[in-house]
C-alpha cells in the first residue's frame, strides 16, 4: 500500500486476471524462494513504474473462488517520490494516485473498502 500526498495508489486489473476491471492495490504473488517484502517491491514496480521501500505490516486478507485460496498481506511501501508518476504493466491496465477522498468512489476489488476502513485507511461511509 503506497500513499503520497492524500493519495493512495491504485492498479485496475487487467482481462484475465483476477479481479479484472476493479480497482485494487499494488501486489502479487510470491515467487519461489523471493521473501514477501521482495516480491512487494517487485509487484509495485512491475504494475506501477513506482520504485518504492517496503515498510511496516498492515494486514492480511483472505480470498477464496474457484481459481484458489490466496492470503492477502499488505505493507505500507515508501515511495521517495509519491505521487510520482505511476504507468500501468505487467498485469494492470491502469494505474492511478487516488485522492483518499476519492477511493470509495472506485470498482474496488471484493472486500478492499473494508480492510482500508478496518486498518484506519479511510474513514467509515
Amino acid at each position: 500500500m503506497v500513499q503520497g500526498d492524500g493519495r493512495l495508489l491504485l492498479v485496475r486489473r487487467a482481462a484475465g486476471h483476477a479481479g479484472a476491471g476493479r480497482w485494487a492495490l499494488p501486489g502479487g504473488r510470491v515467487e519461489p524462494g523471493e521473501r514477501v517484502g521482495d516480491a512487494a517491491r517487485r509487484e509495485l514496480y512491475e504494475e506501477t513504474g513506482v520504485r518504492g521501500t517496503v515498510g511496516p505490516f498492515v494486514g492480511w486478507s483472505e480470498r477464496i473462488d474457484d481459481t484458489g485460496h490466496f492470503v492477502i498481506l499488505t505493507f505500507v511501501v515508501e515511495a521517495p517520490d509519491a505521487p510520482g508518476p505511476a504507468v500501468p504493466g505487467d498485469d494492470a491496465d491502469a494505474a492511478a494516485w487516488v485522492p483518499l477522498a476519492e477511493v470509495a468512489g472506485h470498482d474496488l476489488v471484493e472486500g478492499l473498502p473494508a480492510f482500508l476502513v478496518d486498518h484506519g485507511i479511510l474513514r467509515p461511509a
